[in-house]
């Protein structure tokens, strides 16, 4: 099947911006942005920018999703949690890279859409609950690899992520309270405890706990 042309176009700006990872470049050429967008938005589903998919979340810009999924680091061997559904669109790249996706996500409308998004799309190893993401999902951990797609507002990691973590997991995280100042986290978790490193500057929606409400000013980034 042939790759149409805004879909090539995209694909070079990630290799330009620093995209160096051929699997993960592999998996966004086969996942159909399109579909995880609103139909009025289509025509801008391979512009690298986030757009709306509803109660006032968004789809990350594409060269957001491609570098945290390049930071994770994920192989076909390991077991992922995704913090944050949203349109389904990161969940169905890793998917494409991964044994399983667990993927939890707060507001349950946006959940069955996106699952009936990937069952459409015959993608058949993500599993996801509607829940609360700072929980994580305890009955599935460890976890070889973590990914929250909003930003966390301590200085710290939620507690119950850190413990979901395996032994020589990574987890990539946006923190910060104010969105013009949330950078992208690494964690690995080791023996002797967690390595921590700062990636680069984001915007995105906040993780919230269950019944808390999001703030009327949002973010830019998200799922």
């Amino acid at each position: 099947m042939s790759v149409e042309p805004r879909k090539i176009r995209l694909l070079m700006h990630l290799r330009k911006s620093g995209i160096t990872d051929t699997r993960v470049l592999g998996a966004i050429e086969r996942i159909p942005r399109e579909v995880f967008v609103p139909q009025a938005f289509h025509d801008q589903a391979y512009e690298d920018m986030a757009l709306p998919i509803g109660l006032g979340q968004t789809i990350s810009q594409p060269l957001i999703v491609a570098r945290m999924t390049q930071a994770l680091e994920v192989t076909e061997r390991h077991k992922v949690l995704e913090i944050g559904t949203g349109s389904g669109y990161q969940a169905s790249v890793l998917a494409k890279l991964c044994r399983r996706v667990y993927t939890i996500e707060r507001h349950k409308p946006l959940l069955d859409v996106a699952m009936q998004r990937l069952l459409d799309m015959r993608i058949h190893n993500v599993t996801a609950k509607a829940g609360d993401g700072t929980k994580g999902w305890p009955e599935q951990a460890p976890f070889e690899r973590i990914i929250v797609t909003a930003a966390h507002g301590g200085t710290e990691p939620p507690e119950a992520l850190v413990d979901q973590l395996a032994v020589g997991g990574l987890m990539v995280i946006p923190m910060g309270t104010e969105r013009r100042n949330q950078k992208v986290m690494r964690y690995r978790r080791t023996e002797e405890g967690i390595e921590r490193e700062e990636l680069w500057p984001v915007r995105f929606v906040p993780l919230l706990p269950d019944g808390q409400q999001e703030p009327a000013s949002k973010a830019a980034g998200s799922r």
